[in-house]
Order: structure tokens, then sequence, then C-alpha cells
């Protein structure tokens, strides 16, 4: 039986959502090993004169804890 760890990330991107996951995980993986999935669980933009200028994205990350 496996026990998973699971932990919460803020990645940020000025190009879309999809950068700040991939931000958030490449990020998290430098100092966690084995991260195996992750769950999108907000997505947020920081509008600047009616532009978004900046996007962010909240995931939760697992990885298998031995």
């Amino acid at each position: 039986m496996s026990v998973y760890k699971v932990i919460e990330l803020v990645g940020e991107s000025s190009i879309g959502w999809q950068e700040a996951v991939e931000d958030a995980v490449q990020r998290a993986a430098k100092t966690v090993e084995g991260i195996n999935g992750v769950e999108l669980v907000n997505m947020t933009a920081k509008v600047d004169n009616g532009r978004i200028v900046g996007w962010r994205a909240n995931v939760k990350a697992a990885f298998e804890v031995r």
C-alpha cells in the first residue's frame, strides 16, 4: 500500500495558465522528488488598465512518501 503527500503550490506566468501550472511543478520538482500528479484548483489573473498582465494557477501536487 502506498501513501501520498499532497502540497499546494501557486505558479505564475506572463504568458498563460498552462505556463503557470508548469512553473509551479518545475519549481517544486527542484526540492520535491517524485511528483507524479497535479490537480488544478484555481486560476486567477492580474489585470492592469483593462488588460490581463499575469496569470496564476493554484495546484495540488502529489508525491509518494517512502
